[in-house]
């Protein structure tokens, strides 16, 4: 079984976050909620309080193939802040997955991980993805790295993660059961 370590961060845009860990552990990939904020609590971009798995220096990194950055601004600039994240994100990139969705892949871009690779990222950050060739698809894999657009590409965003560590039939069968089209 796959395992994703999913970041969570005050200020994360809830819905990047929640839909991705429900597509993922309805494909059966075991998705971990890591707090950074050093409290398992998270309060979203909209004042929802998220209560994480654990304690993002308490994950097993060991054990998964996968970590993922939510966006929302404010939880952007938390990540990046975090030097446990851009470790993470580093030494996945090296030889395992790394996803980011909405204002997040600009993270990836400040660490130099989408140099010369096809991204996406929300609009507004374009700004901030040096080094990417910008596709302004709502999800888009490249090798390793997998970044998606904003909120409204969080299903194909997820989707695509389940694809890579389910397969693609049980990546279907997931878009198939919620009735996305």
């Amino acid at each position: 079984m796959s395992k994703a370590i999913v970041f969570l961060a005050d200020g994360l845009e809830e819905c990047e976050g929640l839909i991705t860990v429900d597509i993922l552990r309805r494909a059966g990939v075991e998705t971990v909620m890591a707090s950074i904020m050093g409290r398992l609590e998270v309060v979203s971009a909209r004042n929802i309080t998220i209560k994480a798995d654990v304690l993002a220096e308490d994950a097993d990194f060991d054990s998964a193939d996968l970590v993922i950055l939510p966006g929302g601004k404010i939880g952007t600039e938390n990540l990046g802040n975090c030097a446990l994240v851009t470790e993470k994100c580093k030494e996945f990139a090296k030889d395992k997955h790394v996803a980011a969705i909405c204002a997040a892949p600009s993270v990836l871009a400040g660490l130099g991980l989408l140099e010369g690779r096809r991204a996406t990222c929300h609009p507004g950050f374009e700004g901030k993805m040096e080094g990417a060739v910008l596709t302004g698809e709502s999800a888009v894999v490249d090798g390793n790295i997998i970044t998606g657009q904003g909120l409204g590409a969080a299903f194909d965003f997820a989707l695509a993660l389940a694809k890579i560590f389910a397969g693609e039939e049980t990546a279907e069968q997931v878009r198939s059961s919620i009735c996305y089209r």
